[in-house]
């Protein structure tokens, strides 16, 4: 056993949220207990009870308060919906509003912390970063060293439609300055962060605790093809209607699960595929695993940039199912070569066992 030492977590996200940003955070804390350290993490208030997670977990968890900033209102009235949905987008465009006070929240929290051996903090979304930033400090310092984890590029986004505002610019320098290292997901992405700080870019893929052998199903074979995809939509880049549409014209027996919170998208082809496509919600990780390794094959909507690539990967990749990528080259032969059980063209997907927690943790305490 390594000597012990003291982690400092800081993150939005965190137990029991189903996100990239949460399960980050959230199997970080748990390996660095199991080996022994001594965690803290700081996130925002929530109203669960974490008297079960803490005793099976015995970190330190403090809270910043619930958010003052309200929200912009919801309404189902389609002249109003519209134009709340556009001043939710401009606001968040402008000054990243409501997320932009947890940079406060943050600095507020971290005030009376110091002498950690290692701090993380952790984005989406980024005024956490800002926060931390803003609260690091050279006398009494929080941490000997601070890791800015990034799961996306923040001003070098190219998947939203609007570029973000070049005075974000400012903050996105302060903290990578200030930060000892910067880690992302992938290689590919270090481009969209500031040259100036590449020296400080280290990579450290999202990890998970799991064990090969139990997630694997046993070989099942319906007599329809089963697939399933999970994770949210982007129009026009992760996008599923040109699949659907050529789902609604095929004659062929199947079932399409789909878990998102965004079912709305899906909407206008539920009636017309009668019965084989299946909608929900999300689910838990440890549930949703045994879902897709029960599928025939697996559907993923591509990004088409190297800059983001979505952490669902990582699951398919436990799983070991043939994977469907829809990109821009995607044509319908692809798909009805995957309903016909021919796989050949399966995305090829890395070593699941990169991904595993215990090894993505001692990346990050190599760094201290």
């Amino acid at each position: 056993m390594s000597e012990k030492k003291d982690i400092l977590l800081v993150s939005s996200a965190f137990y029991p949220e189903l996100s990239p940003r949460s399960f980050r955070a959230t199997e970080l804390a748990r390996e660095f207990l199991r080996q022994g350290h001594r965690v803290v993490v700081i996130s925002k208030h929530r109203d669960h009870d974490y008297s079960g997670f803490l005793k099976e977990f015995p970190l330190t968890l403090k809270m910043w308060s619930k958010a003052k900033f309200p929200r912009v209102p919801e309404s189902g009235r389609k002249p109003f919906s519209l134009l709340f949905r556009a001043l939710t987008r401009i606001l968040m465009l402008l000054v990243e509003y409501p997320a932009i006070e947890e940079m406060f929240k943050v600095k507020r929290m971290l005030k009376k912390e110091e002498g950690y051996d290692l701090m993380i903090s952790f984005a989406v979304p980024y005024p956490v970063q800002w926060g931390t930033a803003r609260a690091w400090r050279k006398k009494k310092p929080l941490a000997k060293t601070w890791v800015a984890d990034c799961g996306d590029p923040y001003m070098g986004d190219v998947l939203d439609s609007f570029r973000k505002p070049f005075y974000f610019g400012y903050l996105e320098k302060q903290f990578c300055r200030r930060a000892t290292y910067i880690t992302i997901p992938v290689e590919s992405a270090r481009p969209a962060y500031y040259s100036k700080f590449h020296n400080k870019i280290r990579v450290i893929p999202q990890g998970f605790d799991f064990d090969l052998k139990a997630v694997k199903a046993p070989a099942l074979t319906y007599p329809e093809p089963r697939f399933a995809y999970a994770g949210g939509f982007l129009v026009g880049i992760r996008d599923p209607r040109l699949l659907l549409q050529f789902l609604v014209k095929c004659e062929q027996a199947f079932k399409f699960h789909v878990f998102t919170n965004q079912p709305e998208i899906l909407e206008p082809y539920r009636k017309a595929l009668d019965g084989k496509l299946a909608v929900s919600g999300y689910i838990k990780r440890e549930e949703l695993l045994k879902v897709l390794s029960d599928m025939d094959f697996l559907i993923n909507f591509d990004n088409n940039t190297s800059l983001n690539v979505p952490s669902k990967l990582i699951d398919y990749a436990i799983t070991n199912k043939p994977v469907l990528n829809i990109d821009k080259h995607f044509t319908m032969d692809d798909i009805q070569a995957f309903l016909n059980r021919d796989y050949s063209k399966r995305m090829q997907l890395p070593d699941p066992e990169q991904y595993h927690i215990g090894r993505v943790a001692k990346h990050f305490l190599d760094l201290i």
